[in-house]
């Protein structure tokens, strides 16, 4: 079965939302191909996704749960600021959805109000392919910092991990490419990030959610109005309200992974804070709400913002 193409390829609009001296836009990169889902939550079968009927047509078909790749630009506090930076361009990669790719995502990135060379900050949710490739672009023979102004940052306890662990030869690769020219480069920054959490400007707060690996945060944003989540990997998938248990076949501890997001789960629940799933397709973001014992997201999609240039 090669299921259609879902509806949340990346356009030539962006999703906004507006929380109050705090705005967060999506900017797309690719809509991943549909044997990512049953690839990435083996355990999301089509009669889980039975289970959870909204699930449709959004977020899943009948059989597979749709996922994408894109990354949040927010600004707060006169910053211009960007949490994850997705797969990249021109990038090797064993991975074939992820290998060679050449999209518009800065082009996409600039029509949003943030042109590399404006981007204060960058908030790397943890240390996965995925999440760090437009760390930098290829300038001739040699990968640069895309936004050479900014300053990265990730937890240190997720920066400790992998410099401790023997790499497989496409980690290392990765590593090569979009993670030590940054560092090389003296632009990236480590932060200890307690169990409370960490501000690390103003509105923007970094939370532990460790699982998916040992150092991964999520994003929270603090508006005047109202505060949002933004997921990195601690959430893949909507699936994952309806059954948390769900675990990623990529997750270092399975266990750590399933108890952060119960808990980042029951601190949205029945409020009127936003979650921003890094993968969820279109659209995007919702409220969490309990739900028969479970829970659900009631989506709220952001505003379609037409891209301009310049």
């Amino acid at each position: 079965m090669t299921p259609a193409q879902p509806a949340h390829a990346a356009t030539d609009t962006h999703l906004s939302w507006d929380l109050g001296e705090v705005t967060v836009r999506r900017v797309d990169e690719i809509a991943l191909p549909p044997q990512t889902g049953p690839w990435l939550l083996p355990e999301a079968t089509k009669e889980v996704i039975g289970e959870a009927p909204w699930l449709r047509p959004h977020f899943a078909d009948a059989e597979v749960p749709y996922l994408a790749s894109h990354t949040f630009a927010v600004e707060a506090g006169g910053l211009r600021i960007l949490v994850d930076t997705g797969i990249g361009n021109g990038k090797e990669r064993a991975n074939d959805a992820w290998n060679g790719l050449n999209t518009d995502y800065l082009g996409r990135l600039t029509a949003a109000g943030f042109a590399p060379e404006s981007v204060d900050l960058v908030i790397i949710t943890h240390l996965h392919t995925d999440h760090v490739g437009w760390n930098t672009r290829l300038d001739g023979d040699c990968w640069l910092p895309t936004f050479p102004n900014a300053r990265y940052l990730t937890s240190r306890t997720e920066w400790d991990y992998w410099a401790a662990t023997d790499l497989d030869a496409n980690r290392r690769q990765m590593f090569r490419d979009s993670v030590l020219p940054v560092h090389d480069n003296g632009q990236f920054d480590l932060a200890d990030v307690p169990e409370g959490g960490l501000q690390v400007a103003p509105g923007i707060r970094l939370v532990p959610a460790a699982g998916h690996t040992p150092g991964q945060t999520a994003v929270e944003l603090h508006g005047a109005d109202r505060s949002a989540l933004i997921t990195g990997d601690s959430i893949h998938h909507p699936v994952q309200l309806s059954h948390p248990h769900l675990t990623s076949c990529v997750d270092i501890d399975p266990e750590q992974a399933v108890n952060s997001r119960r808990r980042l789960l029951d601190t949205l629940a029945d409020t009127h804070d936003l979650l921003l799933g890094t993968h969820f397709p279109h659209p995007t973001a919702g409220l969490v709400r309990r739900d028969q014992g479970r829970y659900r997201l009631l989506p709220e999609p952001g505003t379609p913002t037409p891209a301009a240039a310049g």
